[in-house]
Formats: C-alpha cells, sequence, structure tokens
C-alpha cells in the first residue's frame, strides 16, 4: 500500500542530519518540519530571504508579512536573520546549503529533473529550483509515485522543461526509496506492502536491485 503524505513527510525527514542547512520546496517538502526526529537540529533557508523558519502559524496568529517563498505565511524561530535574494541566492550558489528536497513532475533514469513548468498552462515563475539543484550539496526528490490516471513520472527521459541534468540523487516516494546510480535507478526500500514487481510496473525504466529492498522504517504518527 502506498504511504500517505504524512507518512511520506515522517520518512523523508530521517534523511535530515544534525546541523545541516536545508531548503524546502513547495508542496508535499513543506511538511517534513512536522516530523523531524527530536534529536535532530536543523535550520531552514527560504530563498526569499529567511534564515530559521519555524513551523507553520497558528490560525489566528499569522503575519502576513512573514512568508515562504512559496507565499505561505509562517514563523522564525530565535536567532532567525531575514536579508535580499541576492544575498540568499548567494547562499544557494555559494553552496551553502546542505540538502534540498523539492518537488517534482519528473524524474529521468539520469536523475534529470523538470518540476517548474508544464507548456500551455500559466506559471508565475521558475522560482528557486535551477539554483537549488546546482548549488545544494545533496538533492532530494518527494513525490507521489505516478500522476494522475497512472502516468509514470520516473521516466527513461524528461518530456517537460528541465530543471537541471543529472542533480537528483535520491527519489523518495509513496512507494518507495530509490537512488540515482552512474548506471540507472537503484531500488533500496519499498513501503510496507509493495512489491518490487508494483513499484516497478509504476516506473518505466528498469530498476536495478542489487540487494533485497528495506521495507521503509515509518515511525508512529500521532492522530
Amino acid at each position: 500500500m502506498a504511504l500517505t503524505r504524512t507518512q511520506l513527510a515522517a520518512r523523508v525527514a530521517q534523511e535530515l542530519r544534525d546541523g545541516q542547512y536545508v531548503n524546502l520546496g513547495i508542496g508535499l517538502p513543506t511538511l517534513i518540519p512536522n516530523y523531524v526526529p527530536s534529536d535532530v537540529t536543523v535550520t531552514l533557508q527560504s530563498e526569499n530571504g529567511i534564515l530559521g523558519m519555524g513551523p507553520y502559524p497558528y490560525e489566528g496568529e499569522e503575519d502576513p508579512d512573514l512568508i515562504n517563498a512559496g507565499k505561505e505565511t509562517v514563523t522564525v524561530l530565535p536567532g532567525a536573520s531575514f536579508f535580499d535574494s541576492a544575498l540568499s541566492f548567494g547562499m544557494i550558489r555559494g553552496g551553502h546549503i546542505d540538502l534540498a528536497v523539492l518537488g517534482a513532475m519528473q524524474v529521468s533514469e539520469r536523475g534529470d529533473l523538470a518540476n517548474w513548468m508544464i507548456p500551455g498552462k500559466m506559471v508565475k515563475g521558475m522560482g528557486g529550483a535551477m539554483d537549488l539543484v546546482h548549488g545544494a550539496k545533496r538533492v532530494i526528490v518527494m513525490m507521489e509515485h505516478v500522476a494522475k490516471g497512472n502516468v509514470h513520472k520516473i521516466v527513461r527521459e524528461c518530456s517537460l522543461p528541465l530543471t537541471g541534468k543529472r542533480v537528483i540523487h535520491r527519489i523518495i516516494t509513496d512507494l518507495g526509496t530509490i537512488d540515482v546510480g552512474p548506471d540507472g535507478l537503484i531500488l533500496r526500500e519499498l513501503a510496507p506492502g509493495v512489491t518490487v514487481e508494483e513499484i516497478q510496473a509504476a516506473t518505466e525504466p528498469k530498476l536495478h536491485v542489487p540487494v533485497e529492498p528495506m521495507v521503509m522504517d515509518i515511525p508512529p504518527l500521532s492522530s
């Protein structure tokens, strides 16, 4: 069975390491801060100029002037700082972001990423993804494994406009965890109840399975 959105966020949160500077993309990655392990402290960076973001505000406590790059209201933690976009992208392009977690429309078997536009659809802008995939030390895609109609999102070649070529290190979906290796995609983990055959059917390129995939360890989630 596929993971729920909260289970997926809890699994991806296990990728965070104590002391890291982390940028989270809009969409699914914004759920991750709710599930960071208690023994891990990370500093969240937003490319619109915040270092030290906190969780979402409670209803009624929102500050409309305090937003992230996705125009969502946020909070900040003690010691947080604010700066202009030039300095923010200097942090990203200078290699000071340890990890970026982004959503995706398509990921190729070589680690190419398409996540910023669909031709013919109106877009507000490409955001910071093109800089993040080249500037962050490690890039993880967090997404649902297939699109509506069971259309493949992990493909041999991206048909949508690219955000970056050969930039993705790991893909974590509601069906499993896949690493991008020099010779293709390597299946590492399966969601509980999902078989190798099922995840392969949902993936266009062939998955390499050098060892028996582990079952995803999903921590208990409070209701």
